[in-house]
């Protein structure tokens, strides 16, 4: 799937736009902890793996400025237990 990635910064969310719809994952940081609060996809987009996609990109740019995930959303939690590796010793 092939989409837009953005931090809309201005709103506390992440955004991952494919076409005319958005996905997004409701955000808070303090210090180098993101929390994802909350993961939206509408329905045009839900099946189409949008909503993992973000979740993907998230972890990316969270990797990428040293931030530690604390996910509260269900959708989080589940998507994070799933995809992430745990670390190696």
């Amino acid at each position: 799937m092939t989409g837009i990635f953005s931090d809309n910064a201005k709103e506390n969310r992440f955004e991952y736009k494919v076409g005319d719809h958005i996905a997004y994952a409701d955000y808070r940081r303090e210090g180098k902890t993101l929390f994802i609060d909350y993961v939206f996809s509408p329905d045009e987009l839900r099946g189409t793996g949008a909503a993992g996609k973000l979740m993907q990109l998230i972890v990316e740019a969270a990797q990428k400025d040293g931030s530690n995930i604390v996910p509260i959303c269900g959708y989080a939690v589940s998507w994070l237990r799933k995809n992430q590796k745990p670390p190696t010793p």
